[in-house]
Parts: C-alpha cells; structure tokens; sequence
C-alpha cells in the first residue's frame, strides 16, 4: 500500500523510523492514530522506541530482515528492548553516529559510506548477513538519505548517474530508478519509509512523484 501522509510533522519521516519486513520502530511521541497508519501501509507490527535517547531512530539505525545497527552511543535499555524482540544488535564502531544516513541496506546487499572504516563495514557484513559496498553516491557520502531500497525496489536520488543506478541494482539485486518526493526533494531516503508491502512518502508528494515511487518501489502490479 502506497500512502502520502504527515507521520511525523515533516518530510523526513525516514529520519525519525526504521522499517523492515517485519517491524517498524517509531518514536515514543508518536500519535496511536499515525501508527495505525504505518501498520496498515507496511503490514507490520510497529514498537515504539528510541535509540541514544533521541527520537532520530531512522538517522541512527540501519536495519533488514537479518539485524539492525545503531549508534554506538545507544542506551542499554534500548539494546535490551530490541533483544527482547528477537532482533541482531550490533553498534557501528567509529565516529560515525547516524548509520542510517551514510548506509543503505536491504536483504541482498549494502551501499555504505566510503568513510567507514574497515571493521564498521565488517559490522555490517556480520549483523545485516548482506555484502557491504562502499561508494559515494552523486559525489556524497550521506548514501542512506540518497537511497530509499526495500526488498522488492529502490529509488535514487534524481541526480544519480546511470552508472550510480546501475550499481544499485548489483549491489541491491532488485530493479530501481531516480526521482524526487515532497514536490522535488532529492533526499528520498530521508522522505519514505517503506518495505515489501507498502511505502509512506512525504505529504506534499506530487502525483507524479508517487507514480514514480510506486513504480521503482515494485508496487505498480500490486493492487491497491
């Protein structure tokens, strides 16, 4: 299911939720009412959470069906919480904080940072079960903001060379393509969240904007 709503108050709903095929994790503050939105677009159960403290759990985590990276700074009740609910924990090592900004990641693979160091990458490899790729994308290192990927599509930020798009679709194993949300916002992976079953874009996303998203999303032969 393909929704646009305001979740959180402002486009960057990817900043402040993480999503996977199985859960969403969601800040404490959020309405009963929005989150009922968020299962019935995603088909999951939805928790609420934080991770450093802070209700930015999309910037500081990056997660698949396999495990979830956090913050290295996340308070032990946090890691607790996701344990309980049957998830890999891991921190990334470094001085990088906000794993969901510089990482992009499904069930088939990742695109990180080329900043990250060698174990931090190595980290990813264990936790998420997935080969990690490090690359800039459109000249920047912010690849998790660039790219929305779920297991059954992606899309890129509209500045991605064919290349950049090409290497995407390797490294993801899924078929994808460029585009804005939030009428031109090239950040799509700050403005979605979303997994196999469904997306939820920015509120202000035009109707071309959302066919785009539906079509590199995978959606386009699902009934709605």
């Amino acid at each position: 299911m393909l929704k646009r709503v305001d979740i959180v108050g402002n486009p960057n709903v990817g900043v402040f939720i993480t999503a996977t095929d199985n859960l969403a994790i969601v800040p404490y503050n959020l309405l009963d009412e929005r989150i009922d939105i968020i299962k019935e677009a995603l088909d999951v159960d939805v928790i609420k959470s934080s991770i450093s403290g802070s209700s930015l759990i999309g910037s500081l985590s990056v997660a698949n069906s396999n495990g979830i990276v956090v913050s290295p700074h996340v308070l032990d009740r946090e890691v607790k919480q996701f344990e309980d609910m049957g998830l890999n924990v891991a921190t990334i090592p470094g001085q990088f904080t906000a794993v969901g900004n510089i990482v992009a990641a499904n069930d088939n693979g990742a695109i990180a940072s080329p900043f990250l160091e060698e174990d931090a990458i190595q980290v990813l490899e264990e936790t998420l079960d997935v080969d990690v790729k490090a690359s800039h994308i459109v000249g920047s290192d912010i690849i998790g903001s660039l790219i929305k990927v779920t297991n059954k599509g992606f899309l890129m930020s509209p500045h991605a060379l064919q290349s950049e798009v090409n290497f995407a679709r390797e490294v993801f194993g899924v078929e994808g393509d460029i585009g804005t949300v939030g009428r031109g916002i090239p950040l799509v992976g700050a403005c979605i969240i979303g997994n196999s079953s469904g997306a939820i874009v920015a509120k202000d996303s035009t109707g071309p904007e959302m066919a785009r998203v539906e079509e590199a999303l995978g959606f386009l032969d699902d009934d709605f």
